[in-house]
Formats: C-alpha cells, sequence, structure tokens
C-alpha cells in the first residue's frame, strides 16, 4: 500500500462522481495498486465519509453506529481528495468536465461514475408521509420517529414495511429490535420472491410469522392514510382493508440513478441506457465513449442493474486494475443471498429456480418446523448449479464456493434439515471464490495463512482479523467468515500451528483462559475484565460469557453491578420471552414431586392471572402468559408458598428428571426421586456456558430417561451408573458410561467434578456432547479427570461447587426483597402501571393461547381483562 506521497506534477486526474460502496472501492482499488501519476477526486453529495449500506440496520438501531467503509486514514494519501456535499449535476464529454450543484466544475482524463441508486417511490396518495430505506439520514429519521411515537402513544408501534424483497425484510426487523410491531406488506404471494421459490417464500412466511412478523402477501397497497397533523393512521389496500400503522417504511427496491447520462431536453442523447435505466458498460465496465466508467448500481451489464455489493465491488476493481494497463474484465452479477433475518436463515445462490435445462431439483421441506433446503444440479445430479436454504442455511458456506463444480459427495447429504447430521466435509480448490463479495478465492486465503508476499515482510497471517484486512474476505456482508475461520484453523492445523481460540474480537483469550484468568485474579466487574484483557466496548458475544462466568464463580444477584446489561433478554426478565412478548413462570418442583398444597397454589395462580399452563418434558409445571408487571407478583405468591424459581430463562441447571424409583415401583432398584431432589438442590442456580439437563432412572428400564441429558443417573444392583455427555436437540447424543456402580457419596463426587471441568473449558454456548467430543481423548480424558484425577484438581473443582452450593440463593427471592431491583419490571419506563394493548389472547382447549394476526382483528381475550395487580375483580 502506498504510503503519504506528493503527487506527481502531472498527475492523470481521475474524478469519481458519487461517495458510496462503489466509489469507495474504486479509491481503495486504486490506493493499493500504487497512486504514483495519478490523482484521484471523490465527489460525494453525501456529508459523510463512504459507509457500509450493508449494515444499514445496525446504524437503525443504534444512531451512533459506525458504518465508516476502511479506515479513514487512507483519504489522508495527497493523491487522494474526498469532497463531501459535493453533487455531480453534468457531465461534459467533449470538455471532459463535470459540473455540480454548487456550481464548481472539475476536470478529468478518466471519469467514473458510482451515483448509485434511490430509493423507489410509492405512486400512491398519501406517499409523502412514508419513510424510505437507502441513507443514514433514512435509517435515523425511522429511529426518531418510532422512539417518539412510542414515547407518545405509550404503546408497541404498528410499524408497516412495503416490500417483502431484502430490503424490506432487513427494514421490518430493525423495527422489531426497536420495539415495534413489525408488519410487512407485500405484492408478491410470498416472500422475497426475486430470491426464493414459493416453497421457500411460504417457509420462511411461516417463520418469521412465529417471530411476531405480521404479513400481508399478493395484495398491493392504495393509499397511505394520516389524519390532519400528518400522521400516519394506516394503510388501506387494494381489496377494501385497513391495516393500522403509525408508520410507513417503503422499501419495494431501488432505481438507477442515471441521470447523469440522460440528455437534457434538446440536447442529443448519447450514452445508451437500458430498458429499466442505469447506463450501459462494456464489460470492461467502461461506457460508449472512452474513458467514462460506470461502476455499481447505476450501471447496466446485460440488460441488468442490481444492488449487490458483490458486483460493485468487482466493477471497481476491474477500472482500477483497466487504468494500470490491466484486461480484467466483468463475467456478471452474481447473485448470490445470504441474510439472517430475527435468527432465521436465508441463503439463495445461483440458478435457484433450476431455470437450467434438464436440471434437477432435490428438495426437503417441513412446513411444520418452516425448514425449506434445495439444491439444483445438473441432470446426472454432479454438478452444482444453484441452491435455496430457508430455516437452516447450515450447508450454504460449503456449497457457494462450489458453485459451477462437481461435488464431492451425493447432494443428499448436504439437506442437513432431513437428519443426515452435517453436511460434508469439503476441501475447496484454491479457485473457488470463498468471498464472493470481494472476489477472494480460496487460494488467496491460504497464500496469506502460509505467507504470500503481499503482506509487510512475507510475514503469514495467523489472527482471522489480520486474515480480512490482508485478503478483504469477510469485510462486507460477513456471510463468509464461519467458512474463512475453518479455512484458516485448517491451514494452521497443516502447518502444526496452534489454532486461536478466541472468544471475540474484543478479547484475545479462550472462554477457559478467561474463567481462569478471572478466577485466579478474583475479578468481579465486566470493566475490570475488559480492562485487564480486553479492548474496545464489548459485544453480544463476550459480554453474556463474562456474565456467566461471574455468576459460575460468585454466585452473585446476575443483576447487580451492572451485570444486567450484559445479560441476554431472558436472563434480564428472569423469564422466558414468548413469541407474543410475554413471558412464562416455571417454579421448581426438585424431581418432579410437588404436594398438594403447592398444586393448589400453582393453580390458583394460574387462575388468578389468567395464565396457560402445562406440564413440561422436565416434570415442572409452566406458566404462560404473564405481563413483565405481573411477574413480581406472581413470584411474590409462588415464594410464600414455600417455592423458588426452577431457572428456565437461564443458561443454567433446568431439570433433575426422575421416575417414581424403589419406593413405590416394583421393578425399581435404588430409590431414584430422593437422588433426584438431592441433585436438583444441589446443582440449582448452577451458571454454564449452556443449559444443563439431568435424568435419574430407578432401573434399567430407564422411564427417566437418563440417557438422553447432559448427566444420567441409572441405578443398578451394584450401585449407580453414571452417564455424561448426553443431549436432545437438532444434534442429539446419547450420554456415555463414565463410571458405574458408584454409591451415593462417590456419585455425587464424580458429578461435582464432572460440571465444574465442564464449566471452566467448555467453549460459549457449547453442550456437553460437543465439548466431550471435541477435547483431545474425548470421554476417556474426562474419566481420566474425573474419576482418576490425573490433572490433579479434583479436590479444587470439588471446592469450587461446594462454594456454590454454600452460597446459592434464589433470584426471584433476591428481586422481591429489593424495592430497585423491582423496578426492572416494568412495561412502560414513563407508565408503570400501563398495559400493553398488543398483548392478545384467544381462548383454546379450555385456556388460552397468543392470538394470530389475524384473530387480532377480533379480539377475543386482551390482556386487559386480566387482573394487573392480582385482585380477583
Amino acid at each position: 500500500m502506498t504510503g503519504h506521497t506528493s503527487p506527481s506534477e502531472n498527475p492523470r486526474r481521475i474524478i469519481v462522481a458519487g461517495g458510496g460502496p462503489a466509489a469507495h472501492r474504486f479509491a481503495d482499488a486504486m490506493h493499493t495498486r500504487g497512486l504514483e501519476g495519478w490523482h484521484v477526486t471523490v465527489l460525494t453529495e453525501e456529508a459523510h465519509l463512504p459507509y457500509d449500506r450493508v449494515t444499514l440496520s445496525k446504524a437503525l438501531i443504534e444512531v451512533d453506529y459506525d458504518l465508516t467503509l476502511g479506515h479513514a486514514s487512507m483519504w489522508d494519501h495527497d493523491a487522494l481528495d474526498l469532497r463531501t456535499g459535493e453533487r455531480v449535476v453534468r457531465i461534459n464529454p467533449d470538455a471532459k468536465s463535470v459540473e455540480t450543484a454548487s456550481g464548481n466544475s472539475y476536470e478529468y482524463d478518466a471519469l467514473v461514475v458510482a451515483t448509485g441508486s434511490n430509493a423507489a417511490r410509492l405512486p400512491i396518495p398519501g406517499a409523502q408521509h412514508t419513510h424510505v430505506y437507502r441513507t443514514l439520514e433514512d435509517v435515523w429519521a425511522i429511529n426518531e420517529a418510532i422512539t417518539r411515537l412510542t414515547e407518545k402513544l405509550g404503546r408497541k408501534v404498528n410499524a408497516v414495511t412495503i416490500g417483502g424483497g431484502l430490503l424490506g425484510l432487513e427494514s421490518a426487523a430493525g423495527t422489531e429490535r426497536l420495539g415495534a410491531t413489525p408488519i410487512v406488506i407485500d405484492g408478491a404471494s410470498w416472500l422475497m420472491a426475486t430470491q426464493l421459490d414459493e416453497g421457500a417464500g411460504q417457509a420462511l412466511g411461516r417463520l418469521i410469522k412465529d417471530k411476531g412478523f405480521e404479513i400481508h402477501g399478493g395484495v398491493f397497497p392504495s393509499e397511505v392514510l394520516s389524519d390532519d397533523d400528518g400522521q400516519v393512521t394506516g394503510v388501506l389496500m387494494a381489496d377494501g382493508r385497513i391495516i393500522d400503522a403509525d408508520i410507513v417504511i417503503v422499501a419495494i427496491g431501488v432505481r438507477p440513478r442515471d441521470e447523469l447520462f440522460r440528455a437534457a431536453e434538446g440536447e442529443e442523447q448519447v450514452f445508451t441506457l437500458g430498458q429499466r435505466g442505469g447506463v450501459v458498460i462494456s464489460d470492461g465496465c467502461e461506457t460508449e465513449i472512452p474513458g467514462i466508467f460506470a461502476i455499481g448500481e447505476v450501471a447496466n451489464f446485460g440488460g441488468m442493474c442490481l444492488g449487490l455489493v458483490a458486483p460493485a465491488n468487482t466493477m471497481a476493481e476491474i477500472v482500477a486494475d483497466r487504468l494500470h494497463g490491466g484486461q480484467a474484465t466483468f463475467a456478471g452479477f452474481d447473485t448470490a443471498t445470504k441474510l439472517k433475518l430475527s435468527g432465521v436463515d436465508v441463503a439463495s445462490f445461483g440458478d435457484a429456480f433450476a431455470r437450467t435445462e434438464h436440471s434437477l431439483e432435490i428438495v426437503y421441506a417441513d412446513p411444520a418446523r418452516g425448514v425449506y433446503q434445495k439444491i439444483v444440479t445438473t441432470d446426472d445430479a454432479k454438478t452444482l448449479l444453484g441452491g435455496i436454504f430457508v430455516g437452516d442455511a447450515t450447508p450454504y458456506m460449503s456449497l457457494r464456493p462450489l458453485l459451477g463444480r462437481e461435488l464431492p459427495a451425493e447432494p443428499g447429504a448436504y439437506l442437513t434439515a432431513a437428519g443426515g447430521g452435517e453436511a460434508p466435509e469439503t476441501e475447496l480448490p484454491d479457485d473457488a471464490i470463498l468471498c464472493s463479495c470481494n472476489n477472494v478465492p480460496a487460494g488467496s486465503i491460504r497464500d496469506a495463512v502460509n505467507g504470500c508476499g503481499s503482506c509487510e515482510g512475507n510475514a503469514p497471517v495467523r489472527e482471522l482479523g489480520e486474515l480480512k484486512t490482508c485478503t478483504r474476505a469477510g469485510t462486507q456482508c460477513g456471510s463468509c467468515v464461519p467458512m474463512l475461520k475453518k479455512l484458516l484453523e485448517g491451514e494452521l492445523k497443516k502447518s502444526g500451528i496452534e489454532v486461536s481460540k478466541a472468544l471475540c474480537e474484543h478479547f484475545s483469550l479462550s472462554r477457559q483462559e478467561l474463567f481462569d484468568a478471572i478466577r485466579v485474579l478474583e475479578l468481579d466487574s465486566f470493566e475490570d475484565i475488559l480492562a485487564k484483557y480486553g479492548t474496545g466496548a464489548g459485544c453480544d458475544i463476550c459480554k453474556p460469557t463474562i456474565a456467566s462466568i461471574l455468576a459460575s464463580q460468585h454466585s452473585a444477584y446476575v443483576l447487580d453491578a451492572g451485570r444486567g446489561t450484559l445479560q441476554d433478554t431472558n436472563d434480564r426478565a428472569l423469564a422466558n420471552m414468548q413469541k407474543d412478548g410475554t413471558y412464562s413462570v416455571v417454579p421448581r418442583i426438585p424431581g418432579g414431586e410437588i404436594t398438594p398444597d403447592k398444586l393448589v397454589v400453582i393453580g390458583t395462580i394460574a387462575k388468578k392471572y389468567g395464565l396457560y399452563t402445562k406440564i413440561t418434558g422436565g416434570q415442572r409445571i409452566d406458566m404462560f402468559g404473564a405481563r413483565l408487571e405481573q411477574l413480581p407478583l406472581i413470584w411474590g405468591e409462588l415464594i410464600d408458598a414455600g417455592m423458588e424459581s426452577g431457572q428456565a430463562y437461564g443458561k443454567s441447571l433446568r431439570t433433575v428428571k426422575s421416575c417414581v424409583g424403589s419406593t413405590w415401583c416394583r421393578f425399581g432398584v435404588l430409590d431414584s426421586v430422593a437422588m433426584a431432589i438431592n441433585l436438583e438442590l444441589r446443582y440449582r442456580g448452577l451458571r454454564s456456558p449452556h443449559k444443563l439437563k439431568m435424568g435419574v432412572s430407578g432401573c434399567a428400564r430407564e422411564c427417566a430417561e437418563a440417557r438422553g441429558k447432559d448427566v444420567g443417573v441409572i441405578a443398578t444392583s451394584e450401585g449407580w451408573n453414571l452417564y455424561v455427555g448426553g443431549n436432545g436437540g437438532a444434534n442429539p447424543a446419547h450420554a456415555q458410561l463414565l463410571a458405574g456402580g458408584l454409591d451415593d457419596e462417590t456419585l455425587v463426587k464424580y458429578i461435582d467434578r464432572y460440571f465444574m471441568y465442564y464449566i471452566r473449558t467448555a467453549d460459549r454456548l457449547q453442550r456437553t456432547a460437543r465439548w466431550q467430543e471435541e477435547l483431545d481423548g474425548g470421554l476417556e480424558h474426562v474419566r481420566q479427570v474425573v474419576v482418576e484425577d490425573s490433572l490433579g484438581i479434583a479436590d479444587e473443582l470439588e471446592a469450587a461447587m461446594a462454594k456454590h452450593v454454600e452460597s446459592y440463593e434464589d433470584e426471584w427471592a433476591a428481586t422481591l426483597q429489593d424495592p430497585e431491583r423491582l423496578r426492572r419490571f416494568r412495561s412502560f419506563v414513563n407508565a408503570p402501571e400501563q398495559e400493553d394493548e398488543a398483548i392478545v389472547f384467544v381462548p383454546e382447549r379450555g385456556q388460552i393461547r397468543p392470538a394470530t394476526n389475524e384473530e387480532k382483528g377480533g379480539v377475543l381475550i386482551s390482556s386487559a381483562s386480566i387482573p394487573v395487580r392480582g385482585s380477583e375483580d
């Protein structure tokens, strides 16, 4: 990269019209290739440095979020001149100059037009009261409007997004994260119709409806309704329906900003425009006038203009190459798409619609789960042509670089949702494109890791962040980062180099290393830990991880001393949030044993507060439908009756399931109920990398399904058999025998050691099954540590568990004793007594359930009909 140098005496002048991502990439590409003999002036109408529109949703949620592309220091180069607030309004090809709205004129030797596109507007009455989703100012305005309306109305804002494509769903997801009710209107019959076929679109619709989104498909809006003050009140649909709305965002696509290429009235049209706009370019990204190039969304190639970052970057690189004497050509648009929408994975690439003659479609669809996976191949089922994934997109990263190549396994092996396990391991060819945004092949990644000469001092790259900087892979949309990390680790292992286990970009230590460091130095706050071992402000990876570490080491109240801001949503509320914004209440029922009096209390509370009740798979009773402000009232009554939190919301011990055992069952060998109660009361509140479940069976008939649990205990005539590392879920695993014929004391001792060793050494969100598999030596290593004390830490592990047992305090009991802690449990900060009118129930089988979006129009039971303060009225 060229340093701070002065331009040559007579540099070639390049003018760039536009200052978006494509313009930035061109300037960066020129910078990288060397600016000796050049002077690049970038004219942008915006007031900001070029920023990343791909991650615009982050600025919607957090207005101070910095989206600036690259390093701002790049613009300090003497041969680079960025001029903000300077909009180009005219090209003079004969004079080889451009004019700006401020009246300035700039001469050029080469002109690169990267004006991008404008958000399409709705040609319907009331459209002037809508927002669009295109620039920083746009998303800031949406954030301000939702925040203001939430405070003014004292309820959730109805945020309608018109458009069910990529931008529309991104916008809707952003409004949901701002606390609004997301409503999507789309004229197509299914969402993302440009990228997804009907099966995938329907699966996506089902999944995001389950997330609380309201979808209206197959119908167009005809008017945006508002009151006399211009405040939006609803959207009138073409079929006569009115959809309630407080804010309307239009995200129906973009239109190329090609006005610089359109002749003024009375002038000759010298540039060729596409049928749907955009200036036509050659495969060298040049217009028909030599020296004038177009890149990004304004460029029309093959009859298309696309608002995707990958082709824009490729075009920018091609123009920089050509200006430096190269012959690079543009091969066409890569339309691959991957996003995570409110936790739902969606991916589409290649010939997703199987338009290739004689192509095959291999499909797995599970409408009930909202999962859809499709692979498109040639008619011999060998060459990959494309694919679509909704709900489970894990195979996408392995398949995307193999587009147009022969698959290393039969296609069905990649349909992971069908229950066939993980996608086959894939060794990417060097020329396979790993990062499509920046057109980075796998070979470039390998070269960087092994020392290619492109980095300073020919030093091999060893860290993910350094690799991203060196190769640009993973620096834009980020969808390729998992595969990038996998390739990095694979290459390092081949070289015999230990792979980095950094927790996140803010902590270079692994979770295990961080756990030990916090324990040894007795650190007890996130701020101290960050100052000692981290950088930056932390993120949603390290914050809850450190909160869990602090909780498992100190057993302190999880929301005190600033730890509340570190926690996930459920931990902050000490309850599991449900799909409609209400919460579930789960008192502890150790071993499934409960007295009639406590059953009566649970029944009385459920009836009093109008809660749905269900016996869970873990032998507990779950009560659903509680509003946030009701939680302290409900827990007050439960605790008065001698019950405590079941911690169904935490990464901690959930349940210890048991059969009836030898006390009643004629087949029982040992007292499984007594042991289950003992274990649950011992390990209750134990915070860990992931949730923990246990089971105790009184005989080999295994009625408690103990071998499906993280720790399973089964009675035999010789004593207890201890099984470890089992779990259900998407990747079920049977627990394996760790030790057999144990007495009560030894059993508990081994479980103490096992849990504490797991808590100290597992990665974040890693279940015991995966942890055991990844340990060097697997189960045998665990046996040596837990049973044989091969590391000499058995006493230390037991002491740590004893400390937890002695210091345990029920979180809800502690909450109720402190008025300051209770302040968290208010639906609206400015109106503590106000109810959330968006919560609506309908009766079903003698109880209630959340109303669907369609049912909310005819409310049968609203939250207002359920007492707020526990009154019997």
